[in-house]
């Protein structure tokens, strides 16, 4: 069933000023409506990057203006669209512009789910964004809801179903969510501006120029394969660079180990956190709800690590402050296949030092695939990036870039064992040497071909 409400306009339009686009300009009621909901507000206090900000110190930006920024893109599409694919009749795969406010509205809350350091705590708490965000959409207990109810009876559930990629329409579904989407453009060129690189550039007004619709969902013109193949490696590179880079997982890794353990002392009966954390405590138990989840936000995390670092538990004191005062753990690049027996010894030379391996050693891997074509069979098909040809045939990217089709289908990225910085040294964090021999014994591993240490 297709979406064919309409919404009051604004008797004049209404932006703001972006770094990255510009202007986001607002023309609906109810965008204007949904961006002033304390649900939407919330995503001000939530950073895009999480830990990658004590890596790259000036991507301090926000799920808020990404999330305007993903709806300004959505909106020039639909503009482009609306002008050069108009619909003349049902079935032609061409743009009916009443698929427009749908599309608009997903574009702007489809990541209205995401929590505090959103990845880390969805690992350690089992929560999932994508869910969450649906069931703010879909709760009649909050002001998203009322707002989407204003414009009709059944438009949340419609909205919704595209952040679920279940709307029947693949073109408004693909331009938020794809292989190359609103969401995605957006972030590379955010972060990238924000972290101060240039990986992520590429030209997001040709990629929007060469854009069209069709009868299976999004394909550009020919004429601009090689923009579109300036963005995949774009891509790539942010993920290898920024995304990936070792100190900003180092965070993450102790970011995980000090809620998990401010959750093991939780529900120990033998001891007890000597500070409240009244929010975090549903989410301890496992029992909590939607109004539990939307009290959080990187604010109210950052006060509790900073009681914490007065716990009387000491791993927890010390996790707290190493995360506050970012003391990133370190690490060594593994090959699972050949290095597992040696990163079990250096686990077990880190216990000895004193370190619980619990809380003090971590294997992390970050792998992402750049890019990838549809395979029959698959359990998660990627939708891929196709070109329409003069001829009218429709052509896959990998199949004209050279460049595309070394990266179709190949995971990149690496494993790597984390491990107090202090160690490598011989020294405890007070400068006291405790670890006798064991540190030269450990760096004697880790100074081995077979484990490349990060420099």
């Amino acid at each position: 069933m297709q979406n064919f409400y309409t919404s009051t306009l604004l008797t004049k339009e209404k932006v703001f000023r972006d770094p990255v686009h510009g202007y986001i300009h607002i023309q609906h009621r109810v965008i204007l409506d949904l961006i002033n909901t304390k649900e939407f507000q919330r995503l001000r206090r939530i950073k895009q990057l999480g830990t990658s900000s004590l890596t790259f110190h000036g991507a301090e930006h926000s799920r808020f203006n990404h999330s305007l920024g993903v709806y300004e893109i959505a909106r020039r599409i639909c503009d482009k669209f609306v002008r050069n694919y108009p619909s003349l009749e049902v079935g032609d795969g061409l743009w009916d512009d009443r698929e427009r406010l749908v599309t608009l509205c997903a574009a702007l809350l489809h990541d209205l789910g995401h929590g505090p350091f959103s990845h880390t705590f969805e690992k350690i708490f089992d929560t999932d964004h994508e869910a969450v965000t649906i069931a703010i959409i879909l709760s009649p207990k909050t002001e998203i809801n009322a707002v989407l109810r204003e414009v009709g009876p059944d438009f949340p559930n419609q909205v919704a179903s595209v952040i679920a990629k279940e709307y029947p329409n693949p073109q408004v579904v693909q331009m938020i969510s794809s292989q190359i989407d609103a969401d995605r453009m957006d972030y590379l060129l955010r972060d990238a501006y924000y972290s101060g690189v240039t990986y992520g550039t590429f030209d997001l007004t040709r990629i929007l120029r060469v854009i069209r619709p069709s009868s299976n969902g999004i394909v550009f013109d020919i004429s601009g394969m090689h923009a579109v193949e300036d963005y995949v490696v774009s891509r790539y590179q942010m993920y290898m660079q920024v995304y990936f880079h070792p100190v900003s997982r180092g965070m993450e890794v102790i970011l995980y180990h000090l809620m998990k353990r401010a959750k093991d002392v939780y529900l120990d009966e033998q001891q007890e956190l000597g500070y409240s954390a009244s929010f975090l405590e549903p989410f301890f138990r496992q029992d909590w709800r939607l109004e539990d989840y939307l009290r959080l936000d990187d604010g109210v995390l950052t006060t509790y690590f900073n009681h914490w670092t007065d716990e009387s538990d000491p791993t927890l004191s010390d996790l707290a402050g190493r995360f506050l005062n970012r003391q990133p753990f370190k690490s060594v690049r593994f090959e699972r296949k050949h290095d597992l027996k040696t990163v079990a010894e250096l686990q077990s030379l880190i216990k000895r030092m004193g370190y619980n391996p619990d809380y003090y050693t971590s294997t992390n891997n970050s792998f992402d695939l750049p890019y990838d074509l549809y395979r029959p069979g698959q359990i998660s098909s990627k939708t891929q990036i196709e070109f329409i040809q003069k001829n009218g045939e429709i052509i896959e990217l990998s199949e004209i870039s050279a460049i595309v089709s070394s990266l179709t289908g190949k995971v990149r990225g690496d494993e790597r064992l984390y491990f107090p910085r202090e160690i490598t040294h011989g020294f405890s964090q007070e400068g006291i040497n405790l670890f006798d021999n064991l540190a030269d014994e450990f760096r004697s591993y880790i100074e081995n071909d077979e484990i490349i240490q990060h420099k």
